[in-house]
């Protein structure tokens, strides 16, 4: 998608800027626009059931077989020798890393209200892949904390019996399954490597460290760190569709396959 044009030299800063802005969020408020948009939806929903049902079966033999073992081949929590893991679990936090994402959101916006035609439109572009790793990882993580809420199951420190729970409970030590922290790493693994192909290796060694913290620190049960990466790769992959099929960053193939952004290997 290109930048919008603006009227010379005569346009105010913000006057850019506001254009921009409404540019870079206007396409993605509009109906679909792509006519193979039906046939990567059909190609969605078949990958996504899959992943759902193979998600739930992982999940309950975990909760069965794995929860309450897993427990007692941790360390102690709040140990002093795990505090490198808790430097590491912090960048797998959702506040950390959707802050992140819209502080870069924001200077790119206002660095390319400044800029040149053609340095405008390599920020615009910029811009729109900001725009889909910030609703990549907010759709899940919205979902997973409504469902965390709903469910509202122990922590692993709150007691050696993994299925305690107390439903509703706004209560941090009764929110762990679905882990946040494996939602977000999932969802922002995903997808950077949507968009950025040859990063796709670093992106799967990134969450899956971040996933192993929450187990180390005894934050989460293996169940509810399953149950996080399903919710975060089946919301980015949605989020992933809506932007293809609105032709934002991402193009439909004659298969329904939705492909990474053009010049992207």
């Amino acid at each position: 998608m290109a930048a919008p044009a603006t009227s010379g030299e005569a346009a105010s800063y913000f006057t850019r800027l506001y254009r921009l802005v409404l540019s870079s969020i206007g396409p993605l408020m509009r109906p679909s626009s792509d006519p193979r948009a039906k046939e990567a939806v059909r190609k969605f929903w078949r990958q996504a059931l899959i992943l759902i049902a193979i998600g739930a079966i992982a999940v309950v033999v975990l909760m069965v077989e794995a929860d309450f073992p897993e427990i007692k081949l941790m360390p102690p929590r709040n140990s002093p020798s795990l505090w490198p893991v808790r430097i590491l679990t912090d960048f797998g936090k959702a506040a950390f890393v959707l802050w992140s994402i819209f502080a870069l959101l924001v200077a790119t916006a206002l660095v390319a209200a400044a800029a040149r035609d053609a340095v405008r439109s390599r920020l615009f572009r910029l811009m729109t892949e900001l725009q889909f790793l910030l609703l990549a990882v907010t759709v899940p993580l919205v979902a997973g904390e409504l469902v965390k809420w709903i469910v509202g199951r122990g922590r692993p420190f709150v007691g050696p019996d993994p299925f305690t729970f107390s439903h509703f409970s706004r209560a941090s030590a009764y929110a762990s399954f679905p882990s946040a922290h494996a939602i977000t790493s999932v969802a922002l693994a995903f997808a950077v490597s949507a968009l950025w192909p040859r990063l796709r290796l670093p992106m799967i060694v990134y969450a899956a460290l971040i996933i192993a913290s929450r187990l180390v620190l005894l934050a989460h049960h293996p169940s509810d760190v399953t149950a996080g990466a399903l919710f975060g790769l089946v919301g980015a992959m949605a989020v992933r569709y809506w932007f293809a099929a609105r032709r934002v960053g991402f193009a439909i193939g004659h298969d329904g396959a939705i492909l990474p952004p053009a010049g992207q290997p």
